[in-house]
């Protein structure tokens, strides 16, 4: 089992930027691939953004492509969001996800372990 913290949130004016970092314990990081997710007031989870266990592969949602960066450090055992030119759409409690297996994914019914999400507020 692996163990999931998120952190970086917070109330930005819309076009500014955030950084969220999720850290992982409990078990071989370097060997999952992440994905982040986020919720809005009313809606499902979505997905955002996914990457690879090495990193060598990223996959985004439309709406943020071009202004979001998923990236990984195995070394620290975390993996960021870095999110540019924010929107008010974009407002939403932010959770990185852990898969226990070896491919890529969007479908977050394939996720294996969740953190308890950090809040984005986008002000216009």
């Amino acid at each position: 089992q692996v163990r999931l913290v998120e952190s970086g949130g917070g109330l930005v004016q819309a076009g500014g930027s955030l950084r969220l970092s999720c850290t992982a314990s409990g078990r071989t990081f370097s060997s999952l691939p992440m994905g982040w997710f986020r919720q809005a007031p009313g809606k499902e989870r979505e997905f955002v953004a996914a990457i690879s266990w090495s990193g060598d592969t990223t996959a985004y949602t439309d709406s943020v492509k071009g202004r979001f960066t998923i990236s990984r450090d195995n070394a620290e055992n975390t993996v960021f969001l870095q999110m540019n030119s924010l929107i008010p759409d974009d407002t939403a409690i932010y959770y990185c996800a852990a898969r226990y297996g070896s491919l890529l994914t969007r479908d977050r019914f394939r996720y294996d372990s969740w953190g308890q999400g950090t809040p984005v507020t986008v002000s216009s």
